[in-house]
């Protein structure tokens, strides 16, 4: 049987992220396609760095899928094959152009859609890649911050760029209740009543701009007024990034009042979400930044930076507040203003409603099979 969608991606299964998070719904929603002619059979998906054990089957069946353990040429050779037979390819990242150059030399009228997420096509990019950009592949960008980066730094044709905002992973544990989990309350030494702020992200050394290092420097001025706050900063840390941020939390004598969490597992979100009074991560460069609308599914007060993607993932500062990710006295009143706010359970609801109404997966399926099928009704 002829194959209809190619989904080709970097990773999906072996690495958790929010790129990794796009690609493992996406496969959801090309299996789960509604249209007569894209049944299961009709989908495969490769994967360049994943090994085809590492497939999670509520995403997609591994008959459909497979990961090349990162072997580059074989991955090219049956990428390419594949790609002439298919209807249309959809590619997760822009690093995945090369294997299908040929394939629009030869076949003209192929479809390319390309998924663009953030830093990776902001940055300058080959000549060879912004002119097939800007000449055969349709592009769907995350957020209308990457949309514009595109059209004003590579030229691309307004036209040319939908927006496609990310989706709550369809298996996210949705809460009922909003009260801070007593294991995690144990497992960190804290108290229900005690102020808990929460960042969550990868900690990288080649990614200073997520802001965690501006909201550590607003803390000696916070705890003079709540002296039992405490900050958590949960994500994996490469070891040159840990150094630095170890080194900040003891200049600004705030050991006390930092916990680094490390990597928290998928299972575990939801609870973290639910023991913080506030979400933040006042970052400069966020593509979206789906952990903000991960936070607002639990009903979590959030603050982001406004000067990126996070503007779509609040919905302009409808999910929560939009604060100059540069200005240290802006992010500290944020959290002063939050903190002094009435805890009140109707809010949390109201929060989680909006999130749920604007990225729930359904809604995120049906834009993307309008994009794949225009025409179709």
């Amino acid at each position: 049987m002829a194959i209809n969608t190619l989904f080709l991606t970097l990773e999906a299964f072996s690495q958790t992220g929010g790129i990794q998070k796009v690609c493992r719904s996406m496969a959801k929603v090309l299996l789960d396609g509604k249209t007569p002619e894209d049944t299961p059979k009709t989908l495969r998906m490769f994967s360049l760095c994943d090994q085809c054990n590492d497939v999670d089957e509520r995403y997609i069946p591994r008959k459909y899928f497979k990961g090349f353990g990162y072997r580059k040429a074989f991955f090219g050779v049956v990428a390419t094959w594949h790609a002439f037979r298919s209807k249309r390819i959809i590619l997760s990242h822009i690093h995945l152009l090369p294997v299908v150059i040929l394939v629009k030399l030869l076949a003209p009228s192929k479809r390319i859609i390309m998924l663009a997420h953030g830093t990776e096509v902001w940055r300058d990019i080959k000549g060879w890649k912004k002119i097939f950009l800007q000449h055969h592949v349709e592009i769907w960008a995350v957020s209308k911050y990457t949309k514009k980066k595109l059209e004003d730094k590579h030229g691309i044709a307004p036209h040319k760029i939908n927006v496609l905002n990310n989706c709550l992973d369809p298996f996210t544990q949705i809460p009922e209740r909003f009260e801070k989990p007593e294991h995690l309350l144990e497992r960190y030494d804290l108290s229900a009543d005690q102020p808990i702020l929460l960042s969550i992200t990868r900690l990288n050394s080649h990614e200073l701009y997520k802001g965690y290092d501006m909201v550590i420097r607003c803390l000696p001025a916070l705890v003079k007024d709540y002296p039992s706050l405490k900050y958590l900063i949960g994500g994996k840390a490469d070891s040159q990034e840990l150094a630095r941020i170890k080194a900040l939390i003891t200049e600004v004598k705030m050991d006390d009042h930092v916990v680094m969490v490390g990597y928290i597992p998928d299972e575990e979100l939801t609870d973290h979400f639910l023991l913080a009074d506030i979400f933040l991560l006042p970052s400069r460069k966020e593509g979206f930044g789906i952990v903000f609308v991960e936070a607002a599914a639990c009903g979590c007060k959030i603050i982001a930076g406004n000067q990126d993607g996070s503007t779509d993932a609040l919905i302009d500062g409808d999910l929560g507040i939009l604060v100059n990710p540069e200005s240290i006295n802006e992010i500290k009143q944020s959290i002063t203003g939050y903190l002094t706010a009435d805890k009140k359970k109707s809010r949390s609801l109201e929060v989680q409603k909006k999130a749920l109404d604007a990225f729930h997966y359904n809604h995120y399926q049906t834009k993307v099979e309008h994009l794949l099928n225009p025409t179709h009704d």
